[in-house]
């Protein structure tokens, strides 16, 4: 079977919480495992980890562990029966002072801050939009509203304002702690909930780099764009993260679904052009909770994500809790490829106009062009840091690019680039015996035969990171 660019993240539950089921779907497709600190304890998430880098190495693959925070949720508390049905037109009380469990009258809330921050004329969507509330007045802490579209609310649904504005800081205490026992097993990616701005993700590679000095680790921030607020900042948040989340569910309740899909697309492209890596998340293949094929409209979302560009697709409930965990994985993996079958883009519009500072950078284009017009089987980056592979993963090639490097955190982070399949390499700080490592690698797993050309970039003298400065055309004898 023809090896993915696209790259499939899936989250870890009840569903998929086994060695066995976990190896099936390394196998079947999945480069990363999200684990969400939303649910379970810290020692939950330290055992998952294990069994993770341990159906991986049964698989013989390696791939990338991403810690998703909590962050602020912004919630009702809990009622007295435990929901209530409202009705459109009825008012309802949020009320910030209120410590009795709450009625179809009112209920009390686990954001104080929220009297605060709204005015009369608010709209408030809770229970990610399904139930909508007007606010008619703010007394004291109590924040009066009338219901426009009724339903079901029960127990710590979120809270959202139409169009932002609800302050709650980007990591809350739980969130520094769960830094801490993400860094304890040195977990891949951070991936951070409801970043305002750039100043949010710079304090969070911070706790991360402190919590995981003693491991000499140095995991990859994942901005998740959930909020209205992100938006205008979305240049900044990039430039201060290695990649951003599309969290397409609590991003449309706040600017409504219509503005998802443009802004979708336009994540895509900045994060594309910025040289970060970028997941499109949230009901890829909802139906496939409880289905075990996916809807037409699923498979044209999960392709039209592939053909923007994006590194990854992302499952949440669909493997964490779903009937079909392994059946999603195959059926998206197999999407995937069909949409990568599709024409790119002219690689030669990449260049037009661009002027390249920096040494390394200008040899990743090189050997892209080239390969491109020589026909060459395979580009080999061999890498430290794992910069040249993802500069060369920012543009559209059908040439699959091999990222070789000696260290393990590399070749885990590189698990998430579009394109890239990282390979783990000796040490050796002598080039030509790294070269003919590097052939053997591509002959052994069928990747070149004889008479092949394949491009090879690397840095002399080896082992200097940043330091990619010669590009040499092979072709095997």
């Amino acid at each position: 079977m023809p090896r993915l660019a696209t790259k499939i993240v899936a989250t870890l539950g009840p569903a998929s919480n086994s060695p066995e089921i976990l190896e099936q779907l390394i196998r079947a497709g999945v480069n990363v495992v999200r684990l969400n600190f939303s649910h379970g304890k810290a020692q939950d998430h330290i055992d998952r980890a294990m069994m993770v880098r341990e159906a991986a190495r049964r698989a013989g693959v390696e791939v990338a562990i991403m810690a998703d925070l909590q962050g602020p949720k912004i919630r009702v508390s809990k009622f007295a029966e435990g929901k209530v049905m409202l009705e459109p037109g009825q008012k309802f009380v949020l009320d910030a002072a209120r410590t009795e469990p709450g009625d179809i009258n009112g209920v009390g809330l686990d954001y104080k801050e929220l009297p605060r921050e709204v005015k009369p004329g608010d709209v408030l969507l809770l229970n990610d939009g399904l139930i909508v509330m007007t606010v008619e007045a703010v007394r004291g802490e109590a924040v009066h509203t009338i219901v426009k579209l009724g339903g079901e609310l029960s127990n710590n649904k979120g809270i959202n304002k139409q169009g932002g504005g609800l302050t709650a800081p980007a990591l809350t205490s739980k969130d520094m702690d769960d830094i801490k026992t993400a860094m304890s097993f040195q977990a891949d990616y951070v991936a951070v909930s409801f970043p305002k701005n750039a100043t949010d993700m710079e304090m969070a590679r911070q706790l991360c780099n402190v919590a995981a000095a003693e491991y000499r680790h140095k995991p990859g921030m994942i901005a998740k764009i959930e909020r209205a607020e992100a938006i205008p900042h979305l240049q900044s948040i990039l430039d201060a993260s290695d990649g951003i989340m599309v969290a397409r569910g609590d991003l449309a309740v706040e600017v409504g679904n219509a503005a998802v899909p443009a802004l979708q697309k336009r994540m895509i492209r900045m994060a594309r052009a910025s040289d970060k890596v970028v997941i499109t998340a949230t009901q890829m293949m909802e139906s496939m909770i409880t289905n075990p094929v996916p809807t037409r409209a699923e498979v044209s979302d999960v392709a039209n994500a592939v053909l923007d560009g994006t590194d990854a697709v992302m499952l949440s409930a669909e493997t964490a809790a779903g009937k079909f965990p392994l059946e999603t994985v195959l059926e998206m993996a197999n999407i995937c490829r069909e949409a990568e079958k599709a024409e790119y883009g002219e690689l030669e519009a990449d260049f037009k106009g661009k002027a390249f500072s920096r040494i390394d950078q200008s040899i990743a284009m090189g050997a892209l062009f080239t390969a491109q017009h020589l026909g060459a089987k395979a580009i080999v980056a061999m890498t430290d840091s794992g910069s040249t592979a993802l500069w060369m993963s920012r543009h559209s090639i059908h040439v699959p690019i091999y990222a070789l490097t000696p260290r393990l955190a590399s070749q885990r982070k590189m698990a998430l680039y579009r394109n890239v399949l990282p390979l783990l390499m000796d040490a050796s700080t002598d080039r030509d015996t790294a070269l003919e490592q590097a052939e053997r690698h591509l002959t052994n797993r069928g990747i070149v035969q004889r008479g092949d050309v394949y491009a090879i970039t690397c840095g002399e003298p080896m082992g200097a990171p940043g330091g990619t400065n010669m590009l040499k055309i092979c072709q095997v004898a």
